[in-house]
């Protein structure tokens, strides 16, 4: 079957060559009509277009027979020449979804894989696997990998995915959070959990109640990693009347012994939320829409919840008694994929908070930190200083003469105490205490 796809051209490549952008992106609208016009010549790989990602009708004999143990799944090309089996995703005027529904990659799969370290590791777990996704980029990295899963159909399909995209030696457990790897530890962790925040669990993959399953999640990771082992989660939280969401995921990770970083990438006001799940579930129109919608809506209500956030959640077996947890919102582009850095941000951020004397740290300017400069016309000094990364998390901060002063000469060859002393006597000012500086490493404009 492998070959056979290979062969069409039925790749992320030959697919998108073949339907072309004003098609591609009318199908992340959920209309299929360019789509379907792009491949009615009906030739092998517009069959295959059809059949196993768009999900209509197509004559029987034309599907290849080899291809019959496959049908009526979404078949979809991912990384590489990497497939992904699932079940159909459900449009309006479908039947319901089934309670064990397996849903397929989407853009929160791809954030995971973004997001995840790159680092080569022995042992690697894939909790809550789905369709298999995250096992496609784990793959060439870990030696050994588990996956999990609540639903046994998710297994079943996860298992024909890996086949698919011809990896092997995968270890499958079925269970709830981390019951199937009770006592193993792991040096690296990832999982898209069901974190759709809802009054009703109604489907397996994405439903749990409110947020407690993600902070269980968190809570428990640590038990499971070994020495410098990471875990990385995509996780919902609510927003809760009188409370900041910082403080409520901050206290996930505070009492967990590991480093982490939580980052809030999008809000959204209940009203959106709800309408983003039930179009999720093709329910938008049907009969039951208004009652679910209102449901769902008063539910929020009880629960005091004004916003719900979507991020990610990053931890380190730090193994110290003092532990260090960032919390912030970072809606901008960033560059991708973080996983290449992200063992850099985690150490930026303990390296802020443990480095006992500054003024003898030996910083230097990372690299990518552009000194711009904002003033009026033939003003003598610039009205505003930025420094901005150009590479990794993109991070724009405005600073004063000496932070940009420092930026400019600091190359890890000399103290940080002499060289604040030079510059405070070339600018005319103030020594600046270099306890100021700490929010600059860890937000990785200096290195040490």
């Amino acid at each position: 079957m492998r070959d056979l796809l290979l062969k069409s051209g039925y790749t992320i490549d030959g697919v998108r060559e073949r339907l072309g952008d004003v098609a591609a992106t009318a199908l992340s609208r959920e209309e299929l009509v360019p789509a379907l016009r792009a491949t009615r010549e009906l030739d092998p790989l517009a069959v295959l277009i059809r059949h196993f990602w768009l999900g209509v009708e197509v004559p029987e004999d034309l599907v290849p027979a080899e291809l019959a143990p496959l049908k009526g799944y979404h078949v979809q090309p991912w990384g590489d020449d990497g497939y992904l089996v699932s079940d159909r995703k459900v449009r309006p005027g479908d039947a319901p979804l089934r309670p064990d529904h397996v849903v397929g990659a989407g853009g929160a799969s791809a954030n995971l894989a973004q997001l995840a370290s790159r680092r080569p590791v022995e042992r690697a777990l894939d909790l809550g696997t789905g369709c298999g996704v995250q096992v496609l980029s784990l793959a060439g990295r870990a030696t050994n990998i588990v996956a999990t899963d609540l639903n046994p159909r998710a297994i079943e399909l996860a298992r024909l995915s890996w086949e698919l995209s011809g990896i092997s030696g995968v270890e499958t457990r079925v269970g709830s959070l981390f019951e199937p790897v009770d006592g193993e530890l792991f040096d690296l962790i990832v999982s898209n959990p069901p974190f759709v925040i809802s009054p009703a669990r109604r489907f397996t993959y994405r439903e749990v109640g409110g947020d407690s399953f993600c902070r269980d999640l968190v809570r428990q990771a640590p038990r499971f990693l070994n020495p410098g082992g990471q875990a990385h989660f995509l996780a919902n939280w609510t927003h809760v009347e009188g409370e900041d969401w910082r403080d409520r995921v901050g206290g996930w990770l505070g009492e967990t012994g590991c480093d982490g970083w939580v980052v809030e990438r999008d809000v959204q006001d209940p009203a959106e939320y709800v309408e983003l799940w039930l179009r999720d579930a093709a329910e938008q129109g049907t009969a039951a829409y208004t009652e679910l919608y209102d449901q769902w809506l008063g539910w929020f209500e009880e629960q005091k919840i004004e916003a719900i956030g979507f991020g990610w959640i990053s931890m380190r077996q730090a193994e110290s008694l003092d532990p260090v947890v960032r919390v912030e919102r970072m809606t901008h582009q960033v560059q991708l994929p973080v996983g290449d850095y992200v063992d850099q941000v985690l150490d930026g951020i303990a390296l802020a908070h443990r480095l006992d004397d500054l003024d003898e740290a030996r910083l230097r300017v990372a690299e990518g930190v552009l000194d711009e400069r904002i003033g009026l016309p033939g003003a003598e000094d610039p009205s505003r200083i930025v420094l901005h990364q150009t590479r990794g998390l993109m991070r724009s901060t405005d600073v004063g003469t000496v932070e940009a002063a420092l930026a400019g000469v600091c190359d890890g060859e000399l103290a940080l105490g002499p060289l604040l002393n030079v510059i405070a006597e070339l600018v005319g000012g103030d020594r600046v205490d270099a306890e100021q500086l700490r929010p600059l490493i860890a937000e990785g404009y200096f290195t040490v």
